[in-house]
């Protein structure tokens, strides 16, 4: 079966290298690396609110330890991260991730807020660019303008070998800037083949 960003990719999966292949195949992954994570203390509040709806992150860090385990059921990918500091505390940031026609998937943090994004491959960088937010209320998706929300989401993936890629999520608001990011470097593996 094709996973999820084989489909919002379709002819440019075969542009992405076997690393970013690994990360996104079909099946059950797991991507084990370290991320640094960084905010302006300004954004703590706001970040502590959101991290009760499971957004975000809200403690920064660098070189945190962080295991990525990605599994299927029907037609959502579920994202299971662990992010272990080096004092001992654990946070996880759990989301699930659908289709949304073309080349566009969203990614849900709970059943109804999710960020509609567009990707695509270039220079053999996977690239993400954030479209908008949305609200999910039966089977209607409400739009959110990004500028109302936290900003425009931008991530770039890149593989370093075969087996290791890098990673840069940031989220950059019109009037505040760079309000979120993380970055890291990761190793893919899976429990399953893609076919």
């Amino acid at each position: 079966m094709k996973s999820l960003m084989q489909i919002a990719l379709g002819d440019d999966w075969d542009k992405l290298p076997a690393a970013l292949q690994a990360h996104y195949q079909f099946g059950t992954t797991t991507d084990t690396g370290h991320m640094d994570i960084e905010y302006p203390r300004l954004m703590q509040p706001l970040l502590n609110v959101l991290r009760l709806v499971g957004a975000l992150v809200n403690r920064d860090g660098k070189q945190v330890s962080t295991v990525v385990e990605k599994s299927v059921a029907g037609e959502r990918q579920y994202w299971h991260r662990t992010i272990q500091y080096e004092d001992g505390k654990v946070v996880y940031f759990n989301s699930f991730w659908v289709s949304a026609g073309s080349n566009q998937v969203i990614e849900f943090v709970n059943p109804i807020l999710g960020l509609q994004m567009s990707v695509r491959v270039v220079d053999g960088r996977l690239e993400y660019c954030g479209e908008r937010f949305v609200l999910k209320i039966g089977a209607v998706l409400i739009p959110i303008p990004e500028w109302l929300a936290l900003g425009h989401t931008r991530i770039v993936e890149e593989a370093v070998d075969e087996n290791n890629f890098v990673m840069d999520f940031r989220i950059t608001h019109p009037w505040f800037g760079q309000v979120f990011r993380y970055s890291g470097q990761f190793e893919a593996s899976s429990a399953s083949s893609s076919e």
